[in-house]
């Protein structure tokens, strides 16, 4: 299993806080008041800094640190949240997932499908492409239709070839199409993985997907 490897990455990419110097915002503040004050204390007794510039001065200053501060804070927690929803996660490796994706055709296996008609739909036809995108069968299924053991054959029922397809609903009320909708599909998650857009799961399918497409789990 991957997931230690893919965890390392992760891990590698986040700031660690112990990395950082706890001092450095609080250094930088006392700095910016040792040069106000010898600024002062400089300055031209016949024409004196207004006060409020001043004021104005520190204002800004402390507000700037203090965003700075909460920016590490927010970067800390990500990186904390983003590694426990990955120990979390471990857990799915191994199990199949239920998403929107092609699914892998073999010799003699069925697939387990999960159309999506909409309610309205008193028709529907599944859709089956093939890698290039070809359409190699057309299937007429009961509007009602959720769930579905279905064995792999082109337009004329032979057996279509090894390989990945994807699927997607037609849905017709009467003649009129109404729109398209998804068909799911089942694989076997090999492996989870974190990145800038979320954790997302790579599958036995070859597919890559995100965890919020996920609408099932099982064994």
């Amino acid at each position: 299993m991957e997931l230690g490897a893919s965890s390392t990455v992760l891990g590698s990419r986040s700031v660690n806080p112990a990395d950082r110097n706890p001092n450095a915002g609080s250094n930088d503040y006392q700095t910016f008041l040792k040069m106000m004050t010898t600024q002062m204390q400089n300055q031209d007794p016949l024409n004196p800094m207004d006060s409020a510039e001043f004021a104005v001065q520190l204002a800004t200053f402390s507000s700037v640190e203090q965003q700075t501060r909460t920016n590490e804070l927010l970067a800390t927690m990500q990186s904390q949240f983003g590694m426990m929803g990955m120990a979390q996660m471990a857990g799915w490796v191994g199990s199949e997932a239920r998403a929107e994706m092609p699914a892998r055709v073999t010799a003699g296996a069925t697939l387990d499908l999960a159309p999506n008609p909409l309610i309205q739909a008193d028709r529907v036809v599944m859709v089956v492409k093939d890698e290039d995108g070809t359409v190699v069968n057309r299937v007429d299924l009961p509007a009602d239709t959720t769930q579905l053991d279905w064995t792999p054959v082109d337009v004329t029922g032979a057996p279509l070839p090894d390989g990945i397809y994807s699927f997607l609903l037609e849905n017709y009320e009467g003649e009129t199409k109404l729109t398209d909708s998804p068909v799911e599909t089942w694989s076997r998650i090999k492996e989870v993985r974190g990145g800038a857009n979320g954790m997302t799961l790579v599958l036995e399918n070859e597919a890559e997907v995100s965890v919020a497409s996920v609408t099932a789990l099982r064994e």
